[in-house]
Parts: structure tokens; sequence; C-alpha cells
């Protein structure tokens, strides 16, 4: 059998994963309730293998954004509660049949929610209330939320497990003033929607930037995302690298000057006192970005930077690894802890979401102690 690890792998380091849960875990009060967000495919990570390991470390919640994946999820064994942020509206009966927890963001989607519950004869099931706070992206707005109350006060289909709200620049110190106003704002629509209910609902509004910026707002729930995969809002990360992108050199070449060029395009030069060049099998179908091309990305061999020469292809890329002791069979590292996916974001002008995210599923996920 073939196996992808002897080819390219991405590696999910299991006690960097850990250790990231642990600190986040210290900066709360021990009521405080931990959901962890495995949403598109654990941020890259491998979202079985990946909400097992939360699982098992104890999570109280997961967060998926798709119906699907937390079918997926289920079907894979998993049983800790599941919020699925993007319910919409077609897929409900999925999400009722799976025990998933749909977030509902408008009284259109509750209506529907509540009409197949009532044909089914269910009640009490559980739902999340999502509050526009200044995202501005879903969620209901303060003047929509007396409509909601008259609704909730006769629905017996439904019980509010949550209500939610996002912030959209924890991270930012200069909106702190914004993100304080989004909290304020928050916990008086919550305060006013949870009057006409039963029973008081658990309350969350921060992220991975909300825990570690402003953890005295926490209520009774936090939601960790990105920061349990390795990345800090703070300058002095406190955080340990999670998934490691690695392959091995599949040819070395050295090239003279009267050998050309390099690559697709012929945009790779050969240096006058000639080039060594490495191709390993990863390509922008593997998730490399293919502005990191033509020495603008650098990735590592033996503990050395090596740029990039010539167009990065579909399946391989090539390195100038002149000057370098490097071999066929040799580890290269994509991103790891050098370079990170920060560092390579920073290159790209992009956040560190999109090339965790990028990394597609031919790629196997390994679990490495």
């Amino acid at each position: 059998m073939i196996r992808n690890d002897d080819f390219s792998r991405l590696e999910i380091n299991l006690s960097g994963c850990l250790d990231n849960y642990k600190y986040f875990r210290s900066r709360l009060e021990a009521s405080t309730k931990l959901l962890v967000l495995v949403k598109a495919n654990a941020y890259g990570h491998g979202a079985v293998q990946f909400a097992s390991l939360m699982e098992e470390a104890g999570a109280d919640y997961l967060a998926v954004a798709y119906p699907v994946e937390g079918v997926e999820l289920r079907e894979a064994g998993i049983k800790t509660p599941i919020m699925v942020l993007t319910a919409g509206t077609d897929f409900f009966n999925e999400i009722i049949d799976n025990s998933l927890e749909p977030g509902i963001p408008n009284l259109y989607s509750l209506k529907a929610l509540c009409e197949i519950l009532d044909k089914r004869g269910v009640k009490d099931f559980p739902v999340h209330i999502k509050l526009d706070t200044g995202m501005h992206r879903l969620g209901f707005m303060t003047e929509e939320l007396e409509e909601l109350m008259d609704f909730l006060r006769d629905c017996p289909q439904v019980k509010v497990k949550s209500v939610y709200s996002h912030l959209a620049a924890a991270d930012d110190p200069s909106n702190d003033a914004f993100t304080l106003g989004q909290i304020e704002l928050f916990q008086q629509n919550a305060d006013r929607l949870t009057s006409v209910l039963a029973e008081k609902p658990l309350y969350h509004i921060l992220n991975s930037a909300g825990i570690e910026r402003f953890p005295q707002y926490q209520f009774d729930m936090v939601r960790l995302g990105i920061g349990i995969y390795g990345v800090s809002a703070l300058t002095g990360n406190h955080l340990s690298t999670v998934a490691s992108f690695k392959c091995k050199i599949l040819q070395i070449k050295t090239l003279s000057p009267g050998d050309g060029t390099v690559g697709y395009g012929r945009h790779g030069k050969i240096a006058p006192e000639g080039t060594v060049i490495a191709t390993i099998p990863v390509g922008y179908a593997d998730g490399l970005d293919r502005h990191l091309s033509c020495g603008k990305g650098y990735f590592t061999v033996g503990g050395h930077r090596v740029p990039t020469i010539g167009n990065i292809c579909m399946d391989m890329t090539m390195l100038d690894v002149t000057g370098v002791d490097a071999k066929v069979g040799d580890t290269v590292t994509i991103f790891g802890d050098d370079p990170t996916v920060t560092d390579l974001a920073k290159i790209l002008d992009t956040i560190p979401y999109e090339i965790l995210t990028s990394v597609p599923r031919r790629i196997e996920r390994i679990i490495v102690k």
C-alpha cells in the first residue's frame, strides 16, 4: 500500500495541540465552557482526527460551519455536542437526525426549523441564537429582537441553548473601543432576549483573540478557533506549532548557465555560476499559493532556508538548494516551525487561516507525539 506520508504529509503534533488547549483553558474560570471550532476540516488539520483529540481533551462543545461537516463527525463516532454555525434551511432534518445543534441567525430560519420540528413531534430541540453586534454578517439586529421574543414566547419546539455573537476585530488594539462596544451591546440584547425564556441560556462572544485579550468577558462559554491551531493574537506567542507540512525531495539537478531556465514560462533563471535545484512533490493543487513562485517564498531543508525557483507547478515545485547539502529523500518543511504559517501569510499578504485551510484532503494528516 502506498502511503502519502512517504511522499507528503501534514503532521499534527499531539503534544503541541494539548499544550495550546491547556493554555487557553488556563485563562478561563473553571465553570466556563470551552467550544472548539473544527469547521473547514478543522482549519485544514483533519476534522475527524482533530475532533477526536478535542473530545479526549475535554472540550464541552465542537462547532462546524455546515451540516455536512457535523454529519461526518457523527458518523465517525464523535459524541460531543456539535453546533452548526451556518445551518441554513435545507438540511434541518439531517441536523435533527444527527443530534446537531443549529445556529439561528434570523426569524425565517427559526420558523422553518419549528415547522419541521412540529411535523415530527419534537419539542425542546436545542438551538443557538446569533445576535449581530457589529460584524454585520449574520444574526438578529437590535430592532429585530422584539419579533424574535414574541415568537419564542410560544414556541415549545425549541429550547435556546445559547445566545452568541461574533467579534469583528478582537485581535486589533486600535479597534478595542469597537470591541468593547460589541460586548456591551451583546450583553444588553442577550439579557433582553433571556427575559422571555424559561431558562437562562449560555452566553458566548469571545473568539481566540478575545480569550487572550478580553478574558474578563468570557461569560458562560468561549469559542476557540485559530488559537488551538497555534496562532496567537499576542506579540509574545505562548502557543505551540500544531501542523507541519512536509515532503521529500524527488530529484536533485545541477544546472549550468547553458541549461537556460527552470519551469513553466522559463521564469526560473540559472545563476552565472550554475544552480542546484531540488524538485519536491507539492504544488498549487496541494495548497501552495502560486505567488510563492520565483523566489518570493522559501521552505527549509536540513535547517537551511531555500527559495523557490521558477513557477510553482500543479503537483511539483523546484527549490534552489545551491550550497546546501541536500539529497534525494531529504525532508522539506513547507510550513511548521520555519517557515511558520504566519511567515507565509506575511509574504502573501493574507492570514494564517488561508494557508492552513488551503491544504487539500489528498495530503494525509498524521498524528505525531
